[in-house]
């Protein structure tokens, strides 16, 4: 007696639920993408004196300096705590992105082809 709803070689499993599961995952992922870029993440450096706000686009939306911070003669200082602030705003969004991306995926990550993640 043939097999019914197998692949071909005795592979089991249902192609049309996994087709509907395949696209249900991709219209949650695309649902959520476009909410995280939407969200904006503040980092701030240097106990407050420098603050970074980006955008789930990964774009630099604000920098905002307390006037204590800024010192002509150590503008190097000031340099690194923009980048120290960015990088830990960038870090928040990744996070937050991956977090979100897993709870869709149950934690399937590598998958590759054209996912997000």
């Amino acid at each position: 007696m043939a097999k019914r709803g197998g692949f071909p070689g005795g592979m089991p499993g249902n192609m049309n639920n996994l087709m509907k599961q395949a696209q249900k995952m991709q219209r949650q992922m695309e649902e959520t993408t476009k909410e995280l870029e939407e969200k904006q993440y503040e980092a701030t450096a240097g106990g407050g004196v420098v603050k970074v706000v980006v955008s789930g686009k990964k774009e630099v939306v604000s920098i905002k300096l307390e006037e204590e911070v800024v010192d002509k003669d150590d503008i190097e200082m000031l340099e690194d705590l923009i980048i120290a602030a960015t990088n830990e705003a960038l870090r928040k969004m990744e996070e937050e992105t991956a977090n979100q991306m897993s709870k869709i995926t149950g934690g399937l990550g590598g998958f590759g082809g054209g996912f997000p993640f």
